[in-house]
């Protein structure tokens, strides 16, 4: 073996046993005299262990209120024992969750805890997108009612719309200390989180609503994004739909908006 391959050999045994006390202290680990340093290895596991901990109570709040600090605390070791860092910016830390939580066995009666680990990231997500100028609906006042159909929007970098089976929006305002109240586990909710500004805006959106601004996100003209709307719900208030788009600074000023030129 190479001196390259024994030390890459020996970075993997210490990043696996850093992050999983199970993992026994890997050989070579000596203090300034040579000696065996097994107490101060965990010491500094421990360290970095406590870290991320940190951060993943930090980042999702909703989760430990909803979870209970205790069982939150013991998913989440889980979750570091087989999730290292993959980057030195720890506001990415935890973007795996959703997905872990999915899979994690003993979660499988609380499916819904997935959904709300996605709505928090995607907090994170919009408050962490750069900035932007968002539209306003007097850029299309002016407007024909037949041009009108033809418009595409450009998505702002801080929106993005999480849709869920579950009652995401209720679950996700745990976090503001809510109360302890019955939420109704078989109600669909939608939600949508901008930031034209400084602060986050966390907006719940119905069906038609979400399927309205889900389509414009994705680049479709406004008069297909309006027709999703319908599909879901015939009574869809267009007019209502649109408004919320741009009083919550949804889509961006980055070049004239312009009817679709297929």
């Amino acid at each position: 073996m190479t001196a390259l391959s024994a030390n890459g050999a020996f970075a993997g045994e210490f990043g696996a046993a850093l992050l999983d006390p199970d993992v026994p202290v890997p050989d070579g680990i000596g203090g300034p005299v040579g000696a065996p340093a097994k107490k101060r290895y965990g010491v500094y596991r421990n360290n970095v262990v406590v870290g991320l901990m940190e951060v993943m109570r930090s980042a999702f709040p909703s989760l430990l209120a909803l979870m209970g600090a205790e069982n939150f605390d013991k998913v989440a070791r889980n979750f570091i024992a087989v999730s290292p860092p993959k980057s030195p910016m720890m506001q990415h830390y935890g973007d795996g969750f959703a997905d872990f939580l999915a899979g994690f066995r003993p979660l499988a009666k609380s499916p819904f805890l997935a959904d709300v680990a996605r709505a928090e990231r995607a907090f994170l997500r919009s408050w962490h997108a750069r900035d932007a100028v968002a539209a306003t609906i007097n850029e299309i006042a002016g407007m024909g009612e037949a041009a009108l159909p033809e418009l595409v929007f450009e998505p702002h970098p801080a929106a993005i719309l999480i849709t869920s089976k579950w009652p995401v929006a209720d679950l996700f305002d745990r976090r503001n200390g809510d109360g302890d109240g019955e939420i109704d586990l078989g109600e669909a909710q939608c939600l949508l989180f901008t930031r034209p500004e400084l602060s986050v805006i966390v907006q719940s959106l119905n069906a038609a609503n979400a399927a309205f601004a889900g389509a414009l996100l994705d680049g479709e003209r406004l008069g297909d994004a309006a027709a999703c709307g319908f599909d879901v719900d015939p009574e869809f208030d267009f007019a209502s739909g649109l408004q919320t788009i741009f009083s919550s600074g949804a889509v961006r000023t980055t070049r004239p908006i312009a009817p679709h030129i297929p």
